[in-house]
């Protein structure tokens, strides 16, 4: 036997072996499940995901962590969801922040780029679409501001978090989500009934109360929610503060 064919048999050797050991690392398939074990929830609107290898927090606002992030999301521009002072916690050289234009104005002398619906970008493998996020009975988000929520796309789960909004026709034309992250503590969003109801018209497979007990809502919110979810086919997880999902 030559050189070049021993040659040739390790190299396709060595094929196979990437392939049949390190197969999980090949096949970017998630499921819903898989994806929640990788979400915190701080508190209010606030999220670290991580996902592909990257960190990404939303909307940061009195967290408790200083795990850098790869980027970080802002829905919009009002303190509890665009804080600098927090943006500055997990901020590093290469951090990118995405947001809208408002919210843009805050964050001056930071690594930023403007995102407005329908618009998408990609956070390394992670395909971020934004969405629109307004009241339609209440005058804190209205829909000429341009405030989003954001869809996370990466091995086949879109994870929604809705952002501050009132139930939506463009609700109606999201294609699969596999996780919603809704709000639901009335005053500036959805009480938790109309919540329920938003819910099951974007059929999430898991959908993750937010957006209550800090400074708005009550601690109870996210278990009023989950009563009034009547559709089995979507599972609703009460996450703890500062906590993340364990089966």
């Amino acid at each position: 036997m030559g050189k070049t064919t021993v040659r040739l048999l390790l190299v396709q050797v060595f094929l196979l072996i990437t392939v049949f050991l390190g197969g999980a690392a090949i096949d970017k398939k998630l499921t819903a499940e898989q994806a929640m074990k990788n979400i915190t929830w701080f508190h209010h609107d606030s999220f670290m995901i991580e996902l592909a290898g990257k960190t990404v927090y939303i909307d940061p606002f009195k967290i408790n962590s200083s795990k850098p992030a790869d980027f970080i999301l802002v829905t919009h521009e009002h303190y509890d969801h665009c804080s600098p002072e927090d943006i500055k916690k997990i901020m590093k050289k290469d951090t990118v922040i995405i947001c809208p234009v408002q919210a843009a104005e805050k964050l001056k002398g930071f690594n930023v780029k403007v995102i407005k619906s329908p618009e998408s970008v990609m956070a390394g493998e992670i395909k971020i679409e934004a969405v629109p996020a307004y009241n339609t009975n209440k005058k804190f988000h209205p829909k000429k501001d341009g405030k989003v929520g954001y869809i996370l796309n990466y091995g086949g789960v879109r994870i929604y978090h809705m952002g501050d909004t009132d139930y939506i026709e463009e609700m109606n034309n999201l294609g699969k989500v596999s996780i919603a992250l809704v709000p639901v503590s009335g005053t500036y969003v959805m009480n938790a009934k109309e919540a329920a109801e938003a819910v099951e018209i974007v059929k999430p497979e898991i959908a993750v109360p937010m957006h209550y007990g800090l400074i708005v809502g009550n601690e109870n919110d996210g278990e009023e929610f989950k009563k009034y979810v009547k559709n089995k086919a979507i599972k609703v997880i009460v996450l703890k503060e500062g906590g993340s999902y364990a089966e």
